[in-house]
């Protein structure tokens, strides 16, 4: 086990490159099991999350190659193996295994998902879409049973606005019977990712980006190449990063209308902040204003940034607020924050933050991906050396992040756990 470590307290600048998207990633792998050929994703990114999605992939019998970003998948010899534990444990995205093993196979066995805990993220509008397009689904032993004896299009309307959801029936139904309507559907850019990727495969796919998705089912599903967009939350978290301690950072690699929400709240904060086609330029900040956020859906600002925001936060003059709408559980990063001078305090769903003050280094622990990236930051902005653990859930959503922040300036490196720290953490 590794920790990650910061001496903070250094301006950054020069020109860092954006990975692909993960949450694209993480669907857009297993909807290659709905293919009769060889599947081409280009551009994904170097994260631990696509590691374990290859395992299984070769676990089902599937054959894959890698070469630098790109990923080849054979889907043809694969088989519907039930997989109840083992590595889709480890993983949140596993569950987009059940819609892709329904769409070509119409069963599977998918042990409930790991990843993150953020608190509660029920599958169930996935389960009711799946029980509408004709499948039949029960929990047995802490593993999900699907079986159709055919897929038959149907009209869901999801209660929730669910990214998972929208893509797991968009799985399911591009290879059911007859027309499938989503109603209430999630609009974020991984969503058109996927739909994208399915369309070069032959699906028949409308309104990808809008609350109403429909589907016309096809009996096949060939092969393609598919380019996976840049990662908005990667992107964010660099801009974030570059208003924090930059001295002129250039985020390449970016598409900046899926950032518009976060653009528009650092620049109410007053930070510098220019963008062009796939480019975004934050100039060096020194007085920074408070303001308020609040998490909601796309095109709102996005849940996942809203840990990394909450370190810069404490650089404003004033009080800020940040509501989270999305996961009320999602402040465990504030009490590592608070070791290290954060004066921060949480109220229900809101965390309020009062600024500035002179974050110090400390040890801090990330207990979840976007926790860790917002340690990070604090950690750059910090005096002195900050100590990370809980390092592989950062490693699941950045690519060479210690690579990219080098390339900065940043002082950042990996330090072997020892045998005592490790139990310390396991105990503690």
């Amino acid at each position: 086990m590794e920790k990650l470590m910061i001496a903070g307290g250094s301006p950054l600048k020069g020109t860092v490159r954006v990975s692909g998207a993960k949450n694209s990633a993480v669907a857009l792998i297993p909807a290659t099991i709905l293919a009769e050929s060889p599947v081409t994703i280009e551009g994904l990114p170097d994260i631990s999350d696509v590691q374990i999605l290859k395992e299984i992939m070769e676990e089902l019998g599937g054959t894959v190659s890698i070469s630098e970003s790109d990923i080849t998948i054979d889907p043809s010899s694969m088989i519907s193996m039930p997989m109840p534990n083992g590595k889709v444990k480890k993983l949140r995205a596993s569950y987009y295994l059940m819609g892709a093993m329904l769409g070509r196979f119409k069963k599977a066995v998918i042990g409930l998902p790991g990843g993150c805990h953020l608190g509660p993220r029920p599958i169930d509008q996935h389960i009711k879409g799946f029980e509408a397009l004709g499948a039949q689904v029960t929990n047995e032993q802490g593993a999900i049973y699907l079986r159709a004896d055919e897929l038959r299009g149907a009209r869901i309307y999801l209660d929730v606005v669910s990214v998972g959801a929208t893509i797991n029936i968009m799985l399911a139904a591009v290879r059911a019977k007859g027309k499938t309507i989503i109603e209430n559907a999630a609009k974020e850019p991984e969503i058109i990712d996927v739909a994208t990727l399915l369309t070069n495969m032959g699906a028949k796919i409308k309104g990808a980006g809008t609350d109403v998705i429909r589907i016309e089912g096809v009996d096949h599903l060939h092969g393609c190449r598919h380019t996976i967009i840049p990662d908005r939350i990667e992107a964010g978290t660099y801009i974030i990063i570059g208003a924090a301690v930059g001295d002129g950072v250039l985020v390449d690699n970016v598409i900046p209308q899926h950032l518009e929400s976060l653009i528009a709240k650092l620049r109410e904060m007053g930070v510098s902040i220019e963008s062009s086609d796939e480019q975004v330029f934050i100039s060096s900040n020194n007085s920074l204003k408070p303001v308020d956020i609040k998490t909601l859906v796309y095109p709102g600002f996005p849940t996942d940034l809203q840990q990394p925001f909450t370190s810069l936060l404490t650089k404003t003059n004033g009080t800020s607020m940040v509501t989270d709408t999305i996961y009320g559980a999602r402040f465990k990063h504030i009490d590592e924050l608070r070791r290290m001078n954060a004066a921060i305090k949480v109220e229900g769903r809101s965390a309020i933050i009062n600024g500035p003050v002179h974050l110090q280094g400390a040890k801090v622990k990330a207990s979840d991906l976007r926790a860790g990236a917002s340690l990070v930051i604090a950690g750059l902005m910090a005096d002195g050396v900050t100590e990370i653990t809980g390092l592989e859930h950062i490693d699941r959503g950045y690519s060479h992040i210690v690579e990219k922040l080098t390339g900065l300036g940043a002082t950042i490196w990996r330090e072997k756990m020892t045998e005592e720290e490790y139990e310390q953490i396991n105990n503690g």
